[in-house]
């Protein structure tokens, strides 16, 4: 089954992102969503075919966690942003009491989420609930495929790739930061703790 590239129009218009950086964003997101479903597809006939023992067989099988996280992680951003639509966090909810009692308050967890945001590299923050104690953590991800926290549930994720902010903001990357939460859409990012 082929998976299909959501649309994310509704996000132009959205203040410190402009129009350019944000259409060649969604370009680079359908192209993991066209990429995922090429490497699934020759996995799958390769497997039909009984070439499973094959090199290259085992390249595209570590490809794919690259290409389907790619996807994964650009709609999880897209989703937690909102734009002139995005949902304040509000001091009384679930998500604002769950970051206090983790982190002593919403402002030290931001204060780490932008720092950890501003690092040297390329790659995601993401803030992370373990869902066995229900802990919240934030992670640096270099690469899509690694160092993902097994079993975790991404409930805020940014991209800090190049891409998400150099049209904008060259190499001003706490710049793109302030603009990154001035639209995120709290109310969503406030489900995925459910």
């Amino acid at each position: 089954m082929a998976h299909t590239a959501k649309d994310y129009a509704h996000l132009l218009g959205m203040t410190g992102f402009s129009e350019t950086l944000l259409k060649n964003h969604f370009a680079l997101y359908q192209g993991y969503v066209a990429n995922t479903d090429k490497v699934l597809d020759a996995l799958e006939a390769m497997a039909k075919e009984g070439r499973t023992a094959a090199p290259e067989f085992a390249e595209l099988k570590r490809r794919l966690g690259w290409e389907f996280n790619g996807m994964r992680l650009h709609e999880l951003y897209f989703e937690n942003l909102g734009g002139a639509q995005a949902a304040p966090l509000g001091a009384d909810g679930d998500l604002a009491k769950a970051l206090a009692a983790h982190f002593g308050s919403v402002e030290a967890w931001e204060k780490e989420f932008r720092a950890t945001g501003a690092m040297r590299g390329i790659g995601w923050v993401v803030l992370y609930r373990d869902p066995d104690d229900g802990r919240l953590m934030n992670f640096w991800i270099n690469e899509h495929d690694t160092a993902h926290p097994a079993g975790c549930t991404p409930l805020l994720v940014m991209d800090v790739f190049e891409h998400a902010f150099l049209t904008d903001y060259g190499l001003k990357r706490a710049d793109y930061i302030e603009a990154f939460f001035r639209n995120v859409d709290w109310k969503t990012v406030e489900a995925r703790l459910k």
